[in-house]
């Protein structure tokens, strides 16, 4: 089970490196600038670690708010200390429960349709 949970870390990590690496790149390109391996490495770790703080904060909201699971309300309480990410997430979080109300809307339309294509049959 250790074993596991090491592999595990140790993917994600690789996949973090990776993903930072390739951020780099494009900034490095759009600036006209390069980055070293030792920073992108050095940034990777941070967000890797930075990533881990996050998700253990997120499962103390969930828990202290005695919940299993973590939702939207507890991510936007963790963003709160930087505004620039509070607003992205706050505009995203609105822009997926407008695209819920949307879905519910037209299934319900189609649900009214099929019931009214029921009784019409009757």
């Amino acid at each position: 089970m250790a074993v596991e949970k090491e592999e595990l870390q140790q993917r994600l990590k690789a996949a973090v490196h990776y993903t930072v690496g390739r951020l780099c790149e494009g900034v490095g390109a759009e600036q006209r600038a390069g980055f070293s391996r030792q920073t992108v490495a050095a940034v990777a770790e941070a967000a890797f670690r930075q990533c881990d703080v996050f998700a253990k904060d997120l499962e103390a909201f969930a828990r202290h708010a005695k919940r299993a699971t973590v939702t939207s309300e507890d991510v936007k309480l963790l963003a709160r200390r930087s505004t620039a990410l509070s607003n992205f997430i706050q505009r995203k979080s609105e822009e997926l429960n407008q695209e819920q109300r949307e879905l519910k809307k037209k299934n319900a339309g189609k649900t009214k349709s099929k019931d009214t294509d029921v009784e019409n049959k009757d």
